[in-house]
């Protein structure tokens, strides 16, 4: 396959894209730094800013001019941003974080999209990550939530209006991972992002690497024909049974199953 990579060059980024290139698939890679790129005959790495759209769109002029076609596109580019209590956030640094993760993801959709060109019967595919506090409220981590919350929908909204189309896009949970933004957590400290995250984001940093193998597991379905047409899913690496998902395509297609959706009294049988 030919895969894009938004945010290769650390954390799960370059995890997926180490894997990727083992697998035999031919991979471009892009960050706001290249400082420690991969160096791989199968790999090509560019300098991007995902929250600046004309440095994105450039970037898929000189991507379009190596390759006529990208069979799948993976965003992993990611701020963290501030971290406290929402109203005690500088505003510019909160929408900074906002850009990346939101618009960000928007801008190499919109800019890619394009070069996604399915061929005979194959689909071509989008994950895009959704983070902590796309699912529930996450106190502290304000702008990240927010914006993770935003991908899913922007994933649901694009899944519904690409029906027709051989495109099948999806948002992953990581789960918690032993990275630089687990990382972050610790450097903030207790005041800013709560005793329960300082003691999560630990236990992360000391229970090693296993999670990333069950992440790899889940992007490596999502990329392959098991996975045709599972679409505007919101899916959890750790958690979710996407080992079944192939069995289970027409249900996931025809319900409201892994997504954002509004629970009222009269979904769960009870009475206002």
């Amino acid at each position: 396959m030919k895969i894009l990579i938004a945010g290769a060059t650390s954390g799960i980024g370059r995890f997926l894209a180490e894997r990727l290139l083992e697998a035999g698939h031919h991979v471009w890679g892009f960050a706001r730094s290249t400082e420690g790129a991969l160096v791989h005959a199968r790999f090509r790495a560019f300098t991007c800013d995902v929250a600046v759209w004309e440095e994105v769109d450039q970037l898929a002029g000189k991507i379009a001019a190596e390759t006529q076609r990208l069979d799948a596109i993976i965003i992993c580019a990611a701020l963290q941003g501030p971290v406290g209590p929402a109203l005690t956030l500088d505003p510019k640094k909160w929408s900074a974080s906002v850009r990346v993760n939101l618009d960000g993801t928007f801008h190499v959709v919109r800019a890619f999209a394009a070069l996604l060109r399915p061929e005979g019967d194959v689909r071509a595919k989008i994950l895009c990550f959704s983070g902590g506090g796309a699912s529930k409220p996450r106190a502290n981590f304000s702008a990240y939530a927010a914006a993770k919350t935003a991908v899913v929908r922007l994933v649901e909204t694009l899944a519904e209006e690409w029906r027709a189309n051989a495109i099948d896009i999806n948002a992953i949970a990581p789960g918690t991972l032993p990275t630089r933004m687990t990382e972050e957590i610790l450097w903030n400290g207790a005041e800013a992002a709560g005793e329960t995250e300082i003691a999560a984001a630990r236990a992360t940093l000391s229970a090693g690497h296993e999670n990333f193998e069950r992440l790899g597991g889940l992007v490596d379905f999502l990329l392959s024909p098991k996975s045709d047409g599972i679409s505007g899913k919101l899916i959890s690496a750790p958690w979710d049974p996407w080992e079944q998902f192939e069995r289970q395509r027409e249900r996931l297609e025809k319900t409201d199953l892994l997504t954002l959706r509004r629970i009222t009294p009269k979904d769960r049988g009870e009475a206002w």
